[in-house]
């Protein structure tokens, strides 16, 4: 089960940082990632991470802006977010694989949870 939070209103150019805490006691044998999903928009990949975390990827949207972490003794992935744009404004979804590394297609990701709303004003 993933549960998800951190959402919330900011102002564009604020930061926000979104958390992703993993029941089980295997969380360190998952990929781990971030989808968005804008009001009349399909889901979108947003960031990924390996196991240990030591390799990351990013659309090219948020790079630059946005970093992927995990803390596998806390079964927590993070989304740090600086310089929001309003167009990043969707709800956040964390997703997790059993993989080499998460799908960056939503209809191929194994685990969800639940979204956490990111509004970003301008």
């Amino acid at each position: 089960q993933l549960q998800a939070s951190g959402g919330g209103l900011v102002q564009a150019g604020g930061s926000l940082r979104l958390s992703c805490v993993a029941s089980g006691r295997t969380f360190s044998t998952y990929v781990m990632g971030w989808f968005r999903q804008a009001p009349g928009k399909e889901r979108e990949f947003v960031a990924r991470i390996s196991w240990g975390g030591g390799t990351t990827y990013y659309t090219d949207s948020v790079k630059g802006r946005f970093t992927i972490s995990r803390d596998n003794t806390k079964n927590t992935v993070y989304l740090q977010m600086n310089s929001l744009k309003p167009e990043d404004t969707a709800d956040y979804y964390c997703a997790a694989g059993v993989g080499l590394a998460l799908p960056t297609t939503a209809r191929n990701v194994d685990y969800w949870g639940q979204g956490t709303l990111v509004t970003v004003s301008s």
